[in-house]
């Protein structure tokens, strides 16, 4: 759509999709880092749900497209003409969203589609979007065609950063690169309806301004700037809320290693017995001092045997 409407739909796509991938890649790399397996019972199921959002857009972009009193309702060619190229080629770029959406979600699902197909989809995907705006802004107005050109820069660099990840899969680098060109190609796109189509009845920008050009690339940069903080921010985020310890964690520590009971921190010594012992029972080595109940003799081990015969000649 060549309106207001028709660069902030796409724009709002690309951008919460960029705001999920600011949080998803750190979390994702944080957990592989440590080798743990917490994560893995619900990542899979994550990116299928990813997955099927992402097509739901890119089938609401070909509807919106399609069947606005406007637009073509589907009509290639009428009589002498075509209908609508501008929307047909809105459409081509969101069916080629909605089939690398779909071909994520077979990735995950099915165990025989090759690993980094996905990747390569989405490549696709993203280099068919550059290539159409490539020749979409042909014979317009120098600040027209200069916003768009700029478009150009995040999309096939994305493209390229998704080539990549085919052969270097789970690059948190490449990742969080990709990540913060998306969210850039978001912002951009609601950018450019600001600048062609001032939704507030504000005065149009004059398309054939060298000044205008020249602040609308300054302007570029401070929304990749933006970009930048917003995924640095999500990752400071991811990071903090992982280094936090949980309060399960904390309530099933054992007592014992915080707060140790004085009777296992210093053991009593053994209390020794004031009854003597029977007299025929063996003493115990080392032996004690004689008890005076004894006549002040010890009854040592040896004597044992001599007790017993002295006492049986006696009965």
């Amino acid at each position: 759509m060549a309106n207001f409407k028709g660069h902030a739909l796409p724009g709002s796509f690309f951008l919460i999709v960029g705001l999920w991938w600011s949080l998803k890649h750190p979390l994702k790399y944080f957990y592989q880092k440590e080798k743990s397996n917490q994560l893995t019972h619900h990542y899979q199921r994550l990116e299928i749900i990813e997955a099927a959002i992402r097509t739901l857009f890119a089938v609401i972009g070909i509807l919106v497209e399609q069947f606005v009193p406007d637009g073509p309702h589907l009509h290639l060619y009428h009589e002498d003409h075509w209908v609508k190229l501008m929307n047909w080629q809105h459409s081509t770029m969101y069916l080629f969203f909605a089939v690398s959406g779909i071909m994520d979600m077979l990735t995950y699902l099915i165990t025989h589609v090759p690993l980094g197909l996905d990747r390569l989809v989405m490549a696709l995907a993203a280099f068919n979007e550059g290539f159409l705006f490539y020749y979409h802004v042909r014979d317009r107005p120098p600040l027209d065609q200069h916003i768009h050109s700029l478009l150009l820069y995040t999309v096939f660099g994305g493209a390229l950063s998704l080539a990549v990840e085919v052969v270097l899969r789970d690059n948190i680098v490449l990742e969080l690169f990709r990540t913060s060109l998306l969210l850039l190609q978001g912002t951009w796109f609601w950018q450019i309806g600001f600048v062609l189509f001032p939704p507030f009845g504000g005065p149009e920008w004059d398309q054939n301004s060298h000044d205008n050009i020249m602040f609308a690339t300054m302007c570029f940069c401070w929304h990749y700037l933006a970009a930048l903080c917003i995924l640095a921010a999500s990752y400071s985020l991811v990071y903090w809320l992982h280094l936090s310890p949980s309060p399960t964690s904390t309530l099933r520590q054992p007592s014992t290693t915080r707060h140790q009971s004085p009777l296992r921190a210093s053991p009593q010594p053994p209390v020794k017995s004031s009854i003597p012992p029977h007299p025929f029972t063996p003493a115990i080595w080392p032996p004690g001092p004689p008890h005076p109940a004894q006549g002040g003799h010890q009854v040592s081990s040896g004597h044992v045997t001599s007790l017993q015969e002295g006492s049986k000649e006696s009965t």
